[in-house]
């Protein structure tokens, strides 16, 4: 299988790129920095410089050639204000669906955020609030198309060592998960199929990663 990760320097694209690499398929990540290409080679993935704010649909279309599937796992990050949060986290993942269509891939994961179905409470910063209302944003274009498009909302990441135990469903109570496991749900995912059209929200739990998948897909 050969996968597209925009957001290719990210914690989680790296550690996916990492278990794509381990199970002999290839990681192709997209990054905005030539600087990061070393360390994505260190994963065991191929590096491509596109910076999605600053590109257009056939030259993404063009890095999509041939894959199997694409993974948009990028973000605005901290320290970025309002505006980055729609460039990168709504118009980066929708021009990355109009690459993939015009590519011919179908299948798209979108990693998310638990909290973007609610309205921010009233106090919350807005450059959160901006970051919600970008990923919800993104969501509602994406399931929207003619893909075959898998939405993961973590809950409150963390950078713990794996536990390869989750919750995974539809709507759960909030709660972390580490990045690592997130990776590993993503793997997961790109092996199921059947999990195409729908939402999940995800966090620590006591399930296993393949019987956590194999139940969500079958809700």
């Amino acid at each position: 299988m050969r996968v597209v990760i925009a957001g290719g320097h990210g914690k989680i694209a790296k550690l996916l790129e990492r278990e794509l690499a381990g199970r002999g398929d290839t990681a192709v990540g997209l990054i905005r920095n030539p600087e990061h290409g070393a360390a994505l080679r260190a994963a065991g993935a191929e590096p491509v410089v596109c910076d999605l704010e600053h590109t257009d649909v056939d030259t993404v279309a063009g890095h999509l050639a041939g894959a199997d599937a694409v993974v948009f796992a990028a973000g605005a990050g901290p320290g970025s204000g309002a505006a980055r949060k729609d460039t990168v986290d709504r118009a980066a993942a929708v021009l990355l669906a109009d690459a993939a269509q015009r590519a011919g891939v179908r299948r798209y994961l979108l990693v998310s955020s638990m909290g973007v179905d609610r309205l921010p409470r009233a106090g919350t910063d807005e450059v959160w609030a901006a970051y919600l209302r970008a990923k919800k944003a993104a969501e509602d274009d994406l399931t929207g198309r003619d893909l075959d498009v898998t939405v993961l909302r973590p809950g409150r990441l963390t950078d713990d060592a794996p536990v390869g135990r989750i919750t995974l469903a539809r709507h759960v109570d909030p709660g972390p998960v580490t990045r690592a496991d997130v990776a590993r749900v993503l793997l997961a995912l790109l092996a199921a199929p059947d999990t195409a059209g729908l939402t999940l929200e995800l966090v620590g739990g006591e399930t296993p990663i393949a019987e956590a998948v194999t139940r969500a897909a079958a809700r």
